[in-house]
């Protein structure tokens, strides 16, 4: 049975319409015990803090946690050591929601004025990324099709049945980054101000993702 192979090429851009927090607690103790201690009592602050926003203590989702020790140099006798100071936690977490800037602007404001100090990183994806995934597929076996057709007349055979089709299933991520990362913010909450706000107007770019497919036909 004589085949043809051809890789076809699925492009999309799709409009993102959820926010993604990434937030990072970090804190250093000098016992592990005590380290872990502090890490859980954080994240429970932090659920307090996002509480107030409309979200359930489930909606933060931990991304990864770990423990290591720390360690600093020092000079004794003409020669450099390292002597240990302590355990380090460092727990990454993310919070989504659906895309709403005057909401975006309230979180920023009472993560970036609440005692944890944490790091924040703001990005944007879609709600249902298998839709998005499903649309890219069909660009690709449309694009191979589309290209076996020229290919076999071209050469003066003819498209039979689909033999096989190969495709990876790879992860992808459908993410956009305008604003890389955010620290803790510099001014101070005033008193009694508790609708305070950084004023946010962010329209993130489309999300253009890519991927192939290969696809094999019978010809005669």
């Amino acid at each position: 049975m004589r085949t043809i192979r051809v890789t076809g090429k699925g492009q999309i851009k799709v409009k993102p319409d959820m926010t993604r927090i990434t937030i990072t607690l970090e804190g250093m103790y000098p016992d592990c015990a005590e380290t872990i201690r502090h890490s859980s009592e954080d994240t429970d602050s932090l659920k307090d803090v996002l509480a107030a926003f409309g979200f359930e203590r489930t909606d933060l989702k931990t991304l990864s946690f770990n423990v290591d020790t720390e360690y600093e140099s020092y000079r004794e006798n003409d020669a450099y050591k390292q002597r240990f100071v302590g355990y380090r936690f460092r727990h990454l977490l993310k919070v989504e929601f659906d895309s709403d800037n005057e909401r975006l602007g309230k979180i920023l404001f009472a993560l970036g004025n609440c005692d944890l100090n944490p790091e924040i990183r703001i990005s944007y994806t879609v709600k249902d990324p298998e839709a998005a995934k499903n649309e890219l597929l069909g660009k690709a076996v449309k694009d191979a099709k589309e290209k076996a057709v020229v290919i076999t007349a071209a050469a003066g055979v003819t498209l039979k049945d689909i033999q096989s089709i190969d495709y990876t299933w790879g992860e992808i991520e459908f993410e956009v980054n305008p604003m890389n990362r955010l620290m803790k913010a510099c001014a101070p909450v005033p008193a009694a101000c508790e609708d305070a706000c950084y004023d946010m107007d962010i329209e993130p770019d489309d999300i253009k993702v890519a991927d192939t497919v290969i696809v094999v036909w019978e010809i005669a």
